[in-house]
């Protein structure tokens, strides 16, 4: 690649990751608005179905979430019954976030969701699953460059 080409819009990793982002929320608000969630309550959930009853904070350093994002969220999953928060009896400091039976159901009704999704794109699973693969690389590698830039 020449040297100006680097500087073209539709060269920059960073454009190709938000511009595709970006359509795949669009493609999720029809799919999650029947269950009655945005997309990052469903990220919080499938969080949570993988690992039950963890701290505010190991939620949102999992999720890339800050507690100013995550408070009104889980506030709103408590509202639906999805979820409980209740003060950690060892740490007062730390809020647990545990699925309620209602929450532990949910999954079900979701579990059409990425099934819906991948059937739209006419890409095959194995060349998601590559990519997905190629993605975490990346983002171990932006991680580890951080650290050293912090």
């Amino acid at each position: 690649m020449q040297p100006n080409e680097y500087m073209k819009l539709e060269n920059q990793l960073c454009f190709a990751f938000y511009t595709c982002s970006r359509e795949i929320m669009k493609l999720y608000r029809p799919l999650l608005s029947p269950l009655g969630l945005t997309y990052t309550q469903y990220i919080t959930m499938l969080s949570l179905w993988e690992r039950d009853g963890v701290t505010v904070k190991e939620l949102g350093s999992k999720l890339f979430l800050d507690s100013g994002t995550l408070t009104p969220l889980l506030k709103k999953l408590e509202t639906m019954e999805l979820i409980t928060r209740t003060r950690d009896k060892v740490d007062e400091r730390n809020v647990i976030i545990e699925l309620t039976d209602k929450g532990r159901a949910f999954r079900e009704q979701a579990a059409e969701v990425p099934k819906k999704l991948y059937a739209g794109t006419n890409v095959q699973l194995e060349d998601i699953t590559a990519m997905h693969e190629h993605i975490q690389s990346f983002l171990q590698k932006i991680g580890e460059l951080s650290e050293k830039q912090e």
